[in-house]
């Protein structure tokens, strides 16, 4: 754990914050005394996320058989846990600007690694689909921060991965004396979200735990960075498909011990899900 890099992040002031809609949202949700109702008047607070909220919950990937036509009718559709992670997807989209390609291409990597997450955790069981939904969709987050706290030595880091074809990750180490995946984990830490979400953001590329961990953490890590490996392979959110990458012997598939012939049936499910509604997530 880099601590100079959690004190800095902790204490800075121009970081991007979490839209005030999801922080009351999630508080709401946390006091148990939340209605329908109530959260449907603190969602249309922010209409840019209600009219997301209510585009999304209409999507075949939440698979309601007739139209949602009010914020009410979604939160009770749907349930108070998955409108949490609509809520908090529709007003994060706001943390990515300004909104050239490179934030572009980061949303879409981000939403669909949440809704592979999502998929994942649903079929399998091994883990909250909620839960897991969130962590796809912040695994990059750090990404984000550390493009708007500097944009210029950010696109350097693009320029290496795409010229050399290298990853993120070697690029980042010939320009940052830290890792995106540090970055995102304080920050979720700064947002207040659950420890769990910082230790899968954190670990998403290592995977390297030790003999008493969590297994929570170890499977919603796992699911994770499964989740960034199938769009990786799909080309979605970045230049070039990774297609080589042989998902069933990777490591977040053999600590989830998922058979081969179910994790291709994963990546279909979830490919389907994205291109049928990649215009309601994205745009």
């Amino acid at each position: 754990m880099n601590k100079e890099l959690e004190t800095a992040i902790m204490n800075a002031a121009d970081l991007p914050t979490i839209p005030i809609v999801a922080i009351k949202v999630m508080q709401l949700i946390e006091s148990e005394n939340a209605t329908a109702e109530e959260l449907a008047k603190i969602v249309s607070t922010d209409p840019a996320v209600a009219a997301r909220v209510l585009k999304i919950s209409n999507s075949s990937f939440y698979g309601c058989r007739r139209q949602i036509q009010t914020l009410s009718s979604a939160i009770v559709i749907l349930g108070f846990s998955t409108l949490r992670s609509l809520v908090v997807a529709a007003s994060v989209k706001q943390v990515y600007k300004p909104y050239g390609l490179t934030e572009k291409m980061l949303w879409e990597h981000s939403f669909a690694a949440g809704l592979a997450a999502r998929i994942i955790a649903n079929r399998t069981r091994i883990a909250n689909e909620e839960e897991a939904f969130l962590a796809g969709l912040f695994h990059d987050i750090g990404k984000i921060i550390m493009n708007t706290l500097d944009r210029n030595k950010f696109q350097e880091v693009m320029q290496h991965c795409y010229n050399e074809g290298i990853s993120f990750g070697q690029a980042e180490r010939t320009i940052y004396p830290f890792s995106h995946d540090e970055v995102g984990a304080y920050v979720i830490k700064k947002w207040n979200f659950p420890e769990v979400l910082t230790s899968a953001i954190l670990y998403h590329h290592t995977l390297e735990f030790d003999e008493f961990e969590d297994p929570t953490v170890v499977n919603l890590t796992a699911i994770t960075a499964l989740a960034d490996l199938f769009c990786l392979k799909l080309g979605i959110g970045i230049r070039e498909p990774e297609e080589d990458i042989d998902l069933a012997s990777s490591k977040p598939a053999q600590l989830l011990n998922i058979a081969p012939e179910t994790v291709q049936q994963l990546l279909e499910t979830f490919d389907k899900a994205f291109q049928d509604d990649k215009a309601l997530f994205v745009s």
